[in-house]
């Protein structure tokens, strides 16, 4: 899993998920010093904290990999259905304690629930929690289009190239075809607008490749903390290379972040 794929909502699920493991070996009741925990009794832990656990997992892995479903529904819907499940558990187990006094476990157990509850839903509703984990790093400056970046792919490095002009366009006053890059191709002769020049650029949140013949299944994810090149301007999206060369259609450029 690429760390830079998560979003601030996913720290909070995984902080709460942590929680409520931790939650779990504390006492659930408090009837002395040799109190129960949930471990004392394996249907108790399984049944509720893990399945609490186990949704966390399943709502960070369908962000982190959008594609994977089971049955045809994604993996976020089964984890936040798990977490809503543990949050009321918790909640009702701590109204019908009677004569009872609640322990830490159970206690710590239903605020660490709630968060988690709170995080997996409200995560794609709030801007604030939908922001990267770890932000993506800048790159010291845009490569022409083709051009292997020093650092490895994904990593603009090397000659500034001012924006707005062409790729492979010479600079410092050297002459086209002399040592150079070659000159831009003409639109005329299919190589795409002359108003576009290419670039790298970087994705806030995991993004879907769609391919170019307009298929509806994605190709490819962009995850966040890697730089791709924008080769071609297609409608309100752009035509992206990934690492390994696809090239496909990114529907979505609100909020990327250019080198």
């Amino acid at each position: 899993m690429n760390i830079r794929s998560l979003t601030r909502g996913d720290g909070v699920v995984i902080g709460a998920a942590v929680l409520l493991f931790i939650a779990s070996f504390l006492k659930t009741y408090d009837v002395g010093d040799e109190g129960p925990n949930a471990w004392d009794s394996l249907n108790s832990a399984l049944a509720v904290y893990m399945v609490g656990v186990l949704g966390a997992v399943l709502i960070v892995l369908s962000r982190s990999q959008p594609q994977r479903k089971i049955a045809g529904i994604d993996l976020g819907q089964f984890g936040v259905a798990a977490t809503v499940f543990v949050a009321w558990f918790f909640f009702w187990t701590l109204i019908d304690l009677d004569q009872i006094d609640a322990g830490a476990g159970l206690i710590l157990g239903l605020i660490a629930s709630l968060a988690l509850t709170g995080a997996a839903i409200a995560t794609p509703l709030v801007p604030a929690l939908k922001a990267p984990l770890v932000g993506a790093p800048r790159p010291a400056a845009p490569q022409p289009y083709n051009a292997q970046p020093q650092g490895g792919y994904g990593y603009p490095a090397g000659q500034q190239q001012p924006y707005g002009a062409q790729p492979g366009q010479p600079q410092g006053g050297q002459p086209a075809g002399q040592g150079g890059a070659p000159a831009p191709a003409d639109a005329s002769q299919g190589g795409g607008s002359s108003d576009f020049s290419p670039f790298w650029f970087a994705v806030p949140v995991a993004r879907p490749l769609y391919g170019e013949d307009g298929s509806p299944s994605p190709i490819a994810e962009l995850a966040p903390g890697t730089w791709y090149l924008a080769v071609e301007q297609r409608g309100p999206g752009l035509i992206a290379q990934t690492q390994d060369g696809r090239r496909g259609v990114l529907q979505d450029t609100s909020g990327i972040q250019r080198g």
